[in-house]
Parts: C-alpha cells; sequence; structure tokens
C-alpha cells in the first residue's frame, strides 16, 4: 500500500484556558474574513462605497450559517432524528455539517433585503454586488473544506495513492474535501481574472459561479461514500447539482440574448 501523503490531523480542537476553539470554525472564520475583503475590493473597484460589504456580512453570515446547517439536518435527518440519533446534535456545528446550498440560498436572500438600503445610495444593483463577492465567496468555500480534514471527515472511496487522505484505524481515502477546495479556488481565479467575463450582463457572474461549482461538486458527491439521501439511487446533492448547473446555464444563455445593454 501507498503511503499517504495527506495525514489527518491528530486533534480537531484545542483549548487557551477554559475556552475551547474547534479548528472548524475557525476555518468558516477564516473564510468570511478573506471572503469580506476580496468582496468589499472588487465591489469598490466596481464603484461601490467601502464597508457596504462587511456591513452586508453582519446579516448575511448568520444567515448562511444557519440555512447551511438547516439543509444538512433536512438532507441527512437519520443521524438526528433516526433510530439511536441525538436530536440536540442538529446545533453542533462545530461537529461539521454545513450545506452549502442552504447556506448560499439563505446568505442571499438575507443579503439581498439588506443591500436594499445602500442601492439606493450609490445605485448599484444587487446583481453587480452578487457579481463582486462571487469568488470571495469560492475562497470561503476552498478555506472552509479544510474544516473538514480537521474533523476526519468528507473523504472518499478508498485510494492507494501518493495523494491518499489517511484515517488511522481505517486505510486511505480520496481526499474529496481537498478536490472541492482546488476546484473552488480555479473557478475564484478564472472569474477574476477572465476579462471577457466583464462584458456579460450584471448577475452573470454569481450566475457562472453556481454553474461552475455545481458541475464540480456533481462529480466530486459520486466519489463521497458518507451516509446521504438518496434519490434513485442517486445522492440527493448530486441531483441538486445537476439541477442547479442546468438551471444557471440556460439563465446565462438567455439573459445574453434578452438583455442588449452589456456591462461595460
Amino acid at each position: 500500500m501507498i503511503v499517504a501523503t495527506i495525514p489527518s490531523p491528530a486533534q480537531s480542537q484545542f483549548q487557551i484556558g477554559p475556552l475551547t476553539f474547534h479548528y472548524y470554525a475557525l476555518c468558516i472564520i477564516a473564510g468570511v474574513i478573506v471572503a469580506t475583503i476580496v468582496g468589499n475590493r472588487r465591489y469598490v473597484a466596481r464603484g461601490g462605497a467601502p464597508g457596504v460589504v462587511s456591513d452586508i456580512a453582519i446579516y448575511a453570515v448568520p444567515a448562511g450559517v444557519i440555512g447551511g446547517r438547516l439543509y444538512h439536518v433536512i438532507t441527512s435527518p437519520k443521524a438526528y432524528f433516526g433510530e439511536g440519533g441525538d436530536p440536540w446534535a442538529a446545533l453542533y456545528i462545530w461537529r461539521g455539517g454545513l450545506g452549502i446550498w442552504g447556506a448560499i440560498a439563505l446568505g442571499l436572500v438575507a443579503a439581498f433585503f439588506a443591500y436594499s438600503r445602500h442601492s439606493k445610495r450609490n445605485g448599484i444593483s444587487f446583481a453587480l454586488f452578487a457579481d463582486s463577492l462571487a469568488p470571495a465567496l469560492l475562497l470561503a468555500q476552498a478555506i472552509g473544506r479544510f474544516g473538514n480534514w480537521f474533523n476526519r471527515e468528507l473523504y472518499g472511496r478508498p485510494l492507494s495513492a501518493p495523494w491518499a487522505l489517511e484515517i488511522p484505524g481505517q486505510g486511505t481515502f480520496h481526499p474529496v474535501f481537498l478536490y472541492e477546495s482546488i476546484w473552488c479556488v480555479s473557478i475564484a481565479i478564472f472569474l477574476m481574472r477572465f476579462r471577457p467575463l466583464a462584458r456579460l450582463v450584471p448577475g452573470s457572474i454569481f450566475t457562472l459561479y453556481v454553474a461552475l461549482y455545481s458541475l464540480g461538486r456533481g462529480f466530486i458527491e459520486t466519489i463521497r461514500i458518507d451516509d446521504a439521501s438518496l434519490i434513485l439511487g442517486v445522492r440527493l446533492n448530486v441531483w441538486t447539482s445537476v439541477i442547479l448547473f442546468t438551471s444557471a446555464t440556460l439563465y446565462l444563455i438567455t439573459s445574453q440574448r434578452t438583455r442588449k445593454k452589456p456591462l461595460d
């Protein structure tokens, strides 16, 4: 057997005095900080006022955490409400389990309502705000995925390769947390560096983020072996990825045809 080059962390938390710090939560916080900084720079470059992104984050981040947890619990109910499950564990977000679809959905709703107060002052549409934030969200997701590494979760089928993830006492597996992190960074770089995207109509960059992330996530889901809800024998997140990729792609095509005035 090839020795894994990616060892599992020895611990998922540490203590300073009476306080316990979970690496999963710290990764999420680090992702939020990076997303706020990058998103703010992109938003200001488009003519937005400094500080708006951090103001919106006050509402969007908690809503995203709640939405992510709700999606996870609803789509994986057995661990909490099935036989031998612990309903209280549904509140233990530091143990992992934030569904990105729920986080983006509820976070976006909260951001929309919070942003409506600012759009009247600077005249920049929410679509452009979302475009500014799309690559930043991907970077946050990439950083947050390392929280799964610290929790020894989110790995795939058995694998004997130099990049395999070693889970003590179980073997070596596909490091799907790393696959997704790399995919998110790749999309973020593409959205920020590919200049022709600037000519698309407002909202297209965010829609492209949804489409490209869904494309990669769909493939990654087929490697995962953790418990998940199935529909016709296929993981629920695969169906979600297919639906979102198809919907986002159709929207991109139709929006470019129906909107006459492109973004300068």
